[in-house]
């Protein structure tokens, strides 16, 4: 087997949008030389030093307790450094809990910053959270009874020592390599530990690897920039690590497989990015890119939580912005909900049922959507209206159930119009 049919092996056998479920280590997991996981949200990562420890991010705050457990019973401290790989609330919220008096807590120098951006949006994720993540605190609960009277409170923690670039630590008998990085969040880092040749990324590249990035999440973050990201996969790639450590699943281990992973993931996000460009300045509208941009076979990678046409529409919006181009009426209040409405009056609304349900007959469930969102205000038949909607609903849940936002969001909407 040569190395891109080993590239191809680890896409196809890496658990994908699975692994968005929290899965928790218990014991900690050993994933190198003095290296253990403990898993959640978020992987939390316990590196062993001669006499203490060093913690690399910290989960939520509900799952602190369980990681702090795990990770006290192979070696309860002194815990010299803490170290989160980004400034996400599944990577920071536990710090307060791990902390100690003489504690150093580490993160890049735009930590604080995109703590801020999290805050300022806080209520509009906590207000749609539970179409992907489990609000009714199951896991949450659980931990508590099996912690009691440890402190479960989400952490909003200042680094004691940031950096900009690089940051050497030698600690106890470790040497540990702090690199800058951009990919999820413009704080992120590596984590290198020289002697081990082993890279702990986390999340840098997405928790899913190697899967196409997230450039916007439709939960809600800020643009994530492309030129920055492949300059992130180069530097990781740079280093030769022989252990790839990732925010979930098992490391990946052998330094040719890890460099031909990068390679592609770098190059399949380097060709949608240029063809993108091309087509932009060909003067493709944005939505035909959207369908006609596809990645060759030779550069396939997994799109269970980024995917190459949502990459498309953000390149345009991050170098051209939200302007499509294409009419007058996109410089208004969107009114393309009143015009269809307007038309499905004048057609009628069991005329315009009949062709929402011909469309989905024929596969076109986003035209039956967009004309069945109309029709249920038009006082057309309910039972029709929802069946209609929930069948085009799960049929697009079965074309994309592989993605982890896009199932997540049709199987909210299935529900939805099944319960209606």
């Amino acid at each position: 087997m040569n190395i891109e049919d080993r590239v191809d092996e680890l896409i196809d056998t890496r658990p994908g949008k699975e692994l968005l479920r929290p899965a928790y280590d218990d014991p900690a997991h050993p994933v190198g030389e003095a290296i253990f996981r403990s898993g959640g949200t978020t992987a939390a990562y316990l590196l062993l030093t001669d006499g203490g420890r060093v913690i690399v991010n910290t989960g939520m705050g509900f799952e602190a307790p369980h990681h702090k457990r795990v990770f006290d019973a192979i070696r309860p401290g002194p815990t010299h450094y803490i170290v989160t790989t980004q400034g996400h609330v599944d990577h920071l919220g536990g710090v307060d809990l791990f902390r100690e008096p003489r504690t150093v807590y580490v993160a890049q120098a735009n930590n604080r910053a995109c703590q801020a951006d999290d805050a300022r949006i806080r209520a509009l994720r906590m207000r749609t959270a539970g179409i992907w993540f489990d609000t009714l605190g199951t896991d949450a609960r659980r931990i508590a009874g099996q912690n009691p009277g440890v402190s479960m409170r989400q952490s909003e923690p200042t680094p004691d020592v940031t950096f900009d670039e690089r940051l050497g630590i030698d600690v106890d008998g470790l040497r540990i390599e702090l690199l800058a990085a951009v990919g999820e969040t413009v704080d992120s880092l590596v984590v290198w530990l020289p002697e081990q040749r082993a890279a702990l990324v986390s999340n840098l590249f997405g928790p899913l690897f190697p899967h196409f990035p997230n450039l916007n999440t439709i939960r809600g973050d800020r643009y994530r920039f492309v030129e920055p990201y492949l300059q992130s996969v180069r530097k990781v790639r740079q280093l030769g690590p022989e252990v790839l450590i990732t925010g979930r699943h098992e490391p990946i281990v052998g330094a040719e497989l890890i460099d031909a992973s990068l390679q592609r993931l770098h190059d399949a996000v380097e060709y949608v990015h240029r063809r993108a460009l091309e087509g932009f300045n060909a003067g493709i509208d944005v939505w035909t890119l959207m369908e006609q941009i596809r990645l060759p076979p030779e550069l396939r990678v997994g799109q269970g939580y980024g995917k190459v046409s949502w990459a498309v529409r953000t390149l345009w919006e991050t170098y051209v912005g939200w302007f499509k181009l294409q009419s007058t009426t996109e410089l208004y209040p969107d009114s393309s909900g009143a015009a269809l409405a307007e038309l499905v009056d004048a057609a009628g609304a069991e005329a315009a049922l009949e062709r929402a349900e011909a469309a989905l007959a024929r596969g076109d469930a986003v035209l039956a959507i967009r004309l069945g969102e109309v029709v249920a205000t038009a006082g057309a038949d309910r039972s029709r209206v929802r069946a209609l909607m929930a069948g085009a609903h799960r049929h697009l849940l079965g074309e994309g159930g592989a993605n982890f936002w896009e199932s997540g969001w049709l199987s909210d909407q299935l529900g939805r119009w099944e319960d209606d």
